[in-house]
């Protein structure tokens, strides 16, 4: 009885996931899950304008550590991400070759992004470009594969050692303001799949989504830009 049960819940979950809405709501949770990493994450980034405590520690290394002190806590964490991050791609993917697959069905006679903005249209592309610099990212901070000076545990030094080049800083910071398209967008989109739509309200989340964007876009390209103009050393 059980097994049939649980068969019986597992086609559920497998109908739902099949339909348009039920991926768009896959989309919006992972979504709301790696929005809420991404703020905690530049919060903790920004720990490098901090001044050095007085055992001389710079605070973003002493955060780091605090991480390192607690394994179930930052494991957990890392695997909750990966899940998110696979199941937002998988069913960006899907909608996007859905919806490629309707409109070839459909047949344009003359395509018109209509109610759509440059975020939105761009989705597509700035998705695979954050992928690449997140792997990046992972390579260079938390691997030190393509980091010249890399160093365990001195987060602060590795930052300085890798952003000091231009190249690299600039390609964090082109990476940055594609997240930040992404996020105005996909917060925007995520408001509508829970519900969160009313003429009443909708203007405020709008504007809400815009901040949210702005706020993390300049957050994440303030240290590669202060490293470069030598106001983090």
């Amino acid at each position: 009885m059980s097994t049939i049960t649980a068969n019986g819940e597992l086609g559920r979950v497998t109908g739902f996931y099949s339909s348009v809405v039920g991926k768009k709501v896959v989309m919006a949770v992972t979504g709301f899950i790696l929005f809420g990493f991404i703020l905690v994450h530049m919060l903790a980034n920004l720990q490098v304008f901090l001044p050095v405590t007085a055992a001389g520690v710079p605070p973003l290394d002493a955060y780091a550590e605090h991480l390192r002190a607690l394994p179930p806590l930052l494991w957990g964490t890392r695997v909750v991400l990966l899940v998110a991050v696979i199941l937002h791609i998988l069913a960006a993917v899907q909608l996007w070759w859905l919806n490629k697959f309707e409109a070839r069905k459909r047949g344009y006679v003359k395509y018109e992004p209509i109610a759509s903005n440059y975020a939105s249209r761009t989705m597509i592309w700035s998705g695979p470009i954050i992928f690449f610099y997140v792997i990046y990212h992972l390579l260079d901070f938390t691997f030190g594969v393509v980091n010249p000076g890399y160093v365990p545990g001195h987060v602060l030094r590795n930052v300085v050692a890798s952003f000091q080049h231009p190249v690299v800083a600039g390609f964090y910071i082109v990476a940055n303001i594609c997240l930040a398209f992404h996020l105005y967008h996909g917060i925007w989109s995520m408001c509508q799949t829970v519900g969160l739509s009313h003429p009443r309200y909708t203007p405020w989340l709008k504007r809400a989504s815009v901040v949210f964007a702005i706020v993390i876009g300049v957050g994440f390209c303030s240290v590669p830009i202060a490293v470069l103009a030598g106001l983090v050393r």
